[in-house]
C-alpha cells in the first residue's frame, strides 16, 4: 500500500485550488460536499465556478495563484491541465506547508481523492492507487445501488444519541444496541420522527435486557479460500469478540475479524509444536463466561476431525451456550480441484474419510475392505503415516497400481496435485502444505487415459 487512506477534517479550513477548467470543476463538484473554505484561482473560469462564487459556495480570485495563496491552506489542487503551471502551483503550495495533489500526475501528487460513495455522514472512498479509475467507478456504482438513501439520517440521527447510548457498558452490550437499531428498528422507521422514536424505545429495550448468555459458536473455516466460506461463517467471524483459530485457518480468513477482537492462535501440529486441548478448553470457558462472543475457528468442517466432541463436553459441563456452523471440509474442495467425485455408479457406493494418524499414534482402519477394487478414501494427517498406510493396504492384497493423489493447499493459491498409486504412495509426501490424500481416485485426465489402457497392463 503506498497510499494510506485517511479522512482529513475539513470543517471550516482552507482549501485552494488553482484551474477553471473540465479538471477544476471535476474535483470542485467533490469539495463543495464538505464544510471546507474553498479558494480557485485561475485568470478564466467556467460560468459554473463564478455561479458558485456569486452563491457564496466558494471564493474565486481571477488571477493565478501568487506565493502567500496557499497559506493556512490543508489541501491544494493544482487542475490547471499544464505541466508548468501545475508544477508553479505544486511549488507555491508546498513552500506556503499545504498538501498537494496534481489531477491525472500521480507521481508528483502527495495524496490522491478517491471515488466516495456519499450517505453523509456515511463516506465510502475507493481507491486504487491510480491503477485503475475505471474499476474504482464501477465499485462506486454498485456500492450506490446497494445502500439505501436512508443510510446517512439513519447515522446522522445515531450520532446525536452516542452519548445517551453509553449508559449501556463498554463493548458487547454497546454494539449489540447500535446493530440492532441500524440493522432493525431503525431501517424500519418510515420517517425521522419514527426514527428517533425507535432509537430511543431500543436502547430502553437494551438497557432493560439482562447480562448476556456465554455464547460460542464452532464455524467452520473451509479449506483456506476466503470464499469458500459460509454466509453464517462470514457474519460469525464478523461479529466475534474472541477468534480460538486453528493452526491452518489462513491470514486471509482472519483479516475478516473486526480490528477490535482479540485473535488466539491455538494450532496444533501432528509429531509438532501445539496447544494442549485443556488449555484450549479453558480458553473457551474463560472468554464465553465473561460475556463475549466467542467463535471457534476450525480449518474445514468442525465436526471431522477436529474435536469437536470435547469441545462441546466443556460447554455442556459449564453451561454454555454453543452453535455449530459447518464448513467446506478439505476432502471437498480437493476432490472438486482433481474434476472427480467421490461416488460414482458402477464404481463404488461408498467413502470413507480416514484421518492417518490418532492419539495413540498411526490409526489402523477396515484395510481389507479399503484394499478391495474400488474403493475410494480421503485420508486426513496422512503425510506422515503414508509408508503405514502403505504398508497395510499391501499387506491386505491392493493392487499396487491403484490410483492414490496427493493434494496439498487445496483450494489456496499455492495448490499441489501430485498423482500416484498405492506402490508410489511413500514417495510423494515431501510436502510442506496441509494435505489430503486420496486413495482410489486420480485427477480426471489421468483417470480417462488408464481406463483407455488393455486391461493386460494392469495384469
Amino acid at each position: 500500500m503506498d497510499h494510506f487512506p485517511i479522512f482529513v477534517a475539513l470543517a471550516g479550513r482552507r482549501v485552494i485550488l488553482a484551474g477553471g477548467g473540465e479538471a477544476a470543476l471535476a474535483k470542485l463538484r467533490l469539495l463543495l460536499k464538505t464544510t471546507a473554505r474553498i479558494t480557485v484561482f485561475s485568470p478564466t473560469a467556467a460560468p459554473e465556478i463564478e455561479q458558485w462564487h456569486a452563491a457564496g459556495k466558494l471564493s474565486y480570485i481571477a488571477r493565478s495563484i501568487a506565493p502567500g495563496d496557499a497559506m493556512c491552506a490543508v489541501l491544494a489542487y493544482a487542475a490547471d491541465e499544464d505541466d508548468v503551471l501545475d508544477a508553479r502551483t505544486f511549488k507555491i503550495a508546498r513552500a506556503d506547508g499545504a498538501m498537494v495533489n496534481i489531477v491525472d500526475n500521480l507521481g508528483d501528487s502527495q495524496f490522491i481523492t478517491p471515488a466516495i460513495v456519499d450517505r453523509d455522514p456515511v463516506t465510502i472512498a475507493i481507491g486504487t492507487e491510480g491503477a485503475a479509475p475505471v474499476l474504482a467507478r464501477a465499485i462506486k456504482a454498485d456500492l450506490e445501488e446497494r445502500l439505501p438513501q436512508k443510510l446517512g439520517t439513519l447515522a446522522r440521527i445515531g450520532k446525536t444519541f452516542r452519548k445517551a447510548a453509553n449508559v449501556l457498558p463498554m463493548g458487547r452490550a454497546r454494539r449489540d444496541f447500535w446493530r440492532d437499531y441500524y440493522f432493525n428498528s431503525g431501517p424500519k422507521a418510515d420517517s425521522e420522527t419514527n426514527i428517533q422514536a425507535a432509537l430511543g424505545a431500543t436502547l430502553s429495550k437494551h438497557i432493560a435486557q439482562k447480562s448476556r448468555t456465554a455464547h460460542i459458536a464452532f464455524v467452520g473455516a473451509g479449506p483456506g479460500d476466503s470464499e469458500l466460506l459460509t454466509l453464517k461463517a462470514r457474519k460469525a467471524i464478523d461479529e466475534a469478540d474472541v477468534i480460538i483459530h486453528d493452526r491452518l485457518v489462513t491470514g486471509e480468513i482472519l483479516e475478516l475479524a473486526r480490528r477490535e477482537a482479540l485473535i488466539i492462535d491455538a494450532g496444533k501440529e501432528g509429531f509438532g509444536p501445539f496447544m494442549s486441548q485443556d488449555h484450549i478448553n479453558t480458553l473457551i470457558a474463560e472468554h464465553t463466561q465473561s460475556g463475549a462472543q466467542v467463535v471457534r475457528l476450525k480449518s474445514g468442517d468442525p465436526t471431522i476431525f477436529g474435536r469437536l466432541d470435547e469441545e462441546i463436553e466443556t460447554c455442556q459441563a459449564l453451561d454454555i451456550a454453543y452453535s455449530i456452523i459447518p464448513g467446506i471440509t478439505a476432502a471437498s474442495a480437493a476432490v472438486a480441484s482433481i474434476g472427480q467425485s467421490f461416488t460414482r455408479r458402477g464404481r463404488n457406493g461408498s467413502v470413507r474419510f480416514l484421518t492417518g494418524h490418532d492419539m495413540k499414534g498411526f490409526a489402523d482402519h477396515d484395510w481389507a475392505t479399503l484394499a478391495k477394487p474400488d474403493a475410494v478414501a480421503a485420508i486426513y494427517m496422512g503425510k506422515k503415516a503414508a509408508r503405514f498406510v502403505q504398508g497395510r493396504l499391501l499387506m491386505h492384497g491392493a493392487d499396487r497400481l491403484t490410483p492414490v493423489t496427493l493434494i496439498e493447499n487445496a483450494s489456496r493459491p499455492d495448490q499441489r496435485i501430485i498423482p500416484a498409486t498405492v506402490e508410489t504412495l511413500a514417495e510423494i509426501t515431501a510436502v510442506t502444505g496441509p494435505a489430503v490424500i486420496f486413495l482410489g481416485l486420480a485427477p480426471r485426465e489421468a483417470a480417462s487415459s488408464l481406463a483407455d489402457l488393455p486391461q493386460e497392463e494392469f495384469a
